[in-house]
């Protein structure tokens, strides 16, 4: 039986957890955390701007 996973995106509007409150709403248990850094380019130079963060879930129940 396959478990149903979902990634969460942290916005950039709200904290790890506010979305991690989200993800129970829905039904949802934290199992990963990944992270990237977002640049953008400023004069021909990469600049970094933020850190994008995803939060990967498994619906409650399934194991």
């Amino acid at each position: 039986m396959k478990q149903e996973t979902k990634w969460f995106e942290v916005q950039e509007n709200e904290s790890i957890s506010e979305c991690m409150s989200k993800m129970t709403a829905q039904g949802f248990q934290v199992v990963g955390r990944r992270e990237e850094p977002l640049f953008q380019e400023v004069n021909g130079q990469p600049v970094p701007v933020r850190q994008i963060i995803q939060l990967k879930g498994i619906k409650e129940g399934k194991k």
